[in-house]
Formats: C-alpha cells, structure tokens, sequence
C-alpha cells in the first residue's frame, strides 16, 4: 500500500508509512495481514441499485457531504484541513433526520447527524472516529452520532484527533457484521472517501477477504 490520498486514513490504522520510499519497504519487507472489507449495497445517484466494497470506512449521513465538499476543494493545505474546514462548512447548514439503524439483532430510531460504519480507525484527514475498531475481527464499529449542536462539535472535534471523544451523551457505539441505514428522505453514503449514491443501504463483512504488507 502506497497512500495518495487526501486523508491518508486508511494506512493509519496499520502503521504504513507515508513516504515513498518507507511504504515500498514494507511493501518488500512487510509482514501479511489478513484483513476484512466491507460490501455495502445500496441505491445509486440515479435511483439504481448497487454494489461495492470498502476497506476503511463508510458511513450514511453528514460526513458523506462533508467528504464531497472536501474532494471539491483545494487541498494544498492538506487533509486535515480540508477536512477540518468541510465540516464546519456542511454542518452549518445540516438538518438531522430521523433515521432507522440495525446492527446485529440491534436497532436504534432517531435524529441523527451520522451513522459511521467502520472497518479501520480513521477518517476525515485523522479523525479517530472508532479508536477500538480491529480491521480483522469479523465486526464493524458502528458510531451513531446524534443530533449535535454547534457548541457539541466545537468541544467534541478536537478530541477525535486524538480518539478521546468517547463515551459521548449524543454518541452510541454498537458492534456487528451486518448493518442496515434507512431514512424517509434519502441520506448521502460514502465509501472511503466516495460519494456513489444515497441510503437504504446494507453493509456486510467480508472476513479476511484482502492481504495486506504491514510493518513486522
């Protein structure tokens, strides 16, 4: 894995460096782990049905049109802060919905700003969303964000940077291999960094479905 992404998220659960020259060695030198993905079937743009995979994170709700702002701007100042100023700029103007969530034989009804599926630890240029989150235990971290308000993002952004955000009043995490988000208007999802298209969606493991190069 050579990261050239925005937010280099997905290396940083596993301790792959971000320079070149590092990452090819451990590329060479590396040991394998075996790691799980997640499939998440859901409805296109264009109102088709669809499939796809994600080795991170994927989510449903505010942080999928916190990452589309954040791919339409400049990002010389990096991913951070692309990210950083995407969120302030997409909450603004962000009204929760009520929305439907399972996870196992779990379900949970209410204002939500986001429904965060997760597979690695990080997002949102460095944001440790799950800090507990295993990429090889056969479960998704799921973090349900509830309704927030200004001064609850405020306190609370700061603190995911370094994955000291949890427990939270308005926050839940629940764990499981298969979830499903629903809504009465459709919510944006995003799939590592991608927007492809809007809830009801399902997302399944898929245990040990990739080998990776980590450090030894």
């Amino acid at each position: 894995m050579i990261a050239r992404g925005t937010g280099w998220d997905f290396v940083r659960t596993y301790g792959i460096p971000r320079k070149v020259e590092a990452a090819v060695n451990v590329a060479l030198n590396g040991r394998t782990r075996e790691i799980d993905l997640g499939r998440a079937q859901f409805r296109r743009w264009d109102g088709s049905e669809a499939e796809s995979y994600f080795a991170n994170i994927a989510s449903a709700g505010m942080s999928g049109a916190i990452a589309q702002r954040a791919n339409e701007t400049t990002k010389a100042l990096g991913g951070k802060v692309s990210y950083t100023w995407a969120t302030f700029a997409v909450f603004a103007r962000w009204k929760t919905s009520e929305v439907k969530v399972t996870v196992g034989a779990e379900a949970r009804e209410g204002r939500m700003h986001d429904v965060v599926v997760a597979n690695g630890r990080y997002f949102g240029g460095g944001m440790m969303m799950t800090p507990e989150a295993e990429p090889d235990d056969g479960l998704f971290d799921v973090l349900l964000i509830g309704d927030l308000t200004k001064r609850d993002l405020l306190v609370t952004l700061p603190k995911t940077y370094k994955g000291t955000h949890l427990p939270h009043p308005k926050a839940e995490l629940l764990r499981g291999a298969t979830v499903t988000v629903e809504a009465p208007q459709p919510l944006p999802i995003e799939l590592d960094g991608e927007q492809p298209g809007t809830t009801p969606v399902r997302f399944d493991v898929v245990p040990k479905a990739l080998r990776l190069r980590v450090p030894a």
